[in-house]
């Protein structure tokens, strides 16, 4: 394990920060911050290859497929994170985005020893899932050997799913496993091993990526505004009518009914009052169009999306 170790860009050893244990709290956050700096380009060296991940998986998912992200520690962490933040935000559907972290959801508070070294886990955890061909699995892991993630990849392939390594080192076991490798190499962490740090963000970045694109690739947006969004609090309906109004430019009083006739479904009312419809005829519409609002309004007024 030591050996392998040392080969890995994430556990590299620097020298040169050997003495930062004596730098002021100043010096010490400007460190950390310039190291920070460089993972936004790191994430730009592997947009072709996100992008073409992103497509495939909404291609999958328009079908009727699920997003499922596996991985241990931090990366885990990050992928529960990402599935967690789907339904506020596009509304989708229990269980069309699922966040795995080998050692079951304890493991997001506490870490949980030698889970992340079975890959024979990460198969069961998929198959508890009813994993199909139609669904995406994107192993999640900064080593980009952490068994946990590159048996959830080999798993999923064997079962036709579409696959995706996300690593933060060059030439690694993930990628080499799944259909989709995608490789964001942050070098050397400031502290030596310590993933959280910058490949911990660079997963951020490009779980980011994947999850938001690929919505708006299904529908899931007009414009910039979260037309899907799930009103499920205070907080949230207010933003609710206040997409409706950057939608619309309609008066308060035509958001509140709009909303009321569609039982508060953003999309939905936004088809009644730019598509001169009823709440029933925008369900209709919207039904018949896969949920694209752009094709729904092209519909309501009897032309078609371009």
């Amino acid at each position: 394990m030591r050996a392998q170790l040392d080969t890995l860009t994430t556990e590299a050893f620097r020298p040169e920060l050997a003495g930062i244990d004596r730098l002021g709290t100043l010096e010490l956050a400007r460190a950390m911050n310039a190291e920070d700096a460089a993972v936004p380009a790191a994430v730009a060296a592997e947009l072709p290859r996100i992008a073409a991940a992103i497509d495939a998986i909404a291609a999958r998912m328009a079908r009727g497929g699920r997003l499922v992200y596996a991985g241990a520690g931090t990366a885990g962490r990050m992928g529960v994170l990402d599935a967690s933040e789907c339904p506020p935000t596009f509304n989708t559907a229990p269980g069309q985005v699922v966040g795995l972290i080998a050692g079951g959801p304890s493991a997001m508070v506490q870490a949980v020893e030698g889970a992340e070294d079975s890959a024979c886990l990460a198969a069961e955890d998929l198959a508890a899932l009813g994993l199909t061909a139609d669904d995406c699995v994107i192993g999640i892991s900064a080593s980009g050997r952490t068994p946990y993630a590159v048996g959830a990849v080999a798993h999923a392939r064997r079962r036709g799913a579409l696959t995706v390594g996300l690593s933060c080192n060059a030439g690694s076991a993930l990628a080499a496993a799944a259909e989709h490798g995608i490789e964001v190499v942050v070098g050397p962490e400031l502290l030596t091993g310590s993933t959280r740090l910058k490949a911990g963000t660079a997963q951020k970045l490009v779980l980011n990526l994947v999850s938001t694109i690929t919505m708006i690739r299904l529908g899931k947006t007009y414009g910039n505004l979260m037309v899907d969004l799930r009103a499920s609090n205070e907080k949230l309906r207010a933003r609710s009518r206040r997409i409706v109004a950057l939608a619309t430019g309609a008066p308060e009083e035509e958001i509140e009914a709009a909303l009321t006739a569609t039982g508060g479904e953003v999309k939905a009312a936004i088809l009644v009052l730019l598509g001169g419809v009823d709440g029933p005829a925008a369900a209709e519409l919207l039904t018949a169009s896969d949920g694209h609002l752009r094709a729904a309004l092209a519909r309501a007024a009897g032309t078609s999306t371009p």
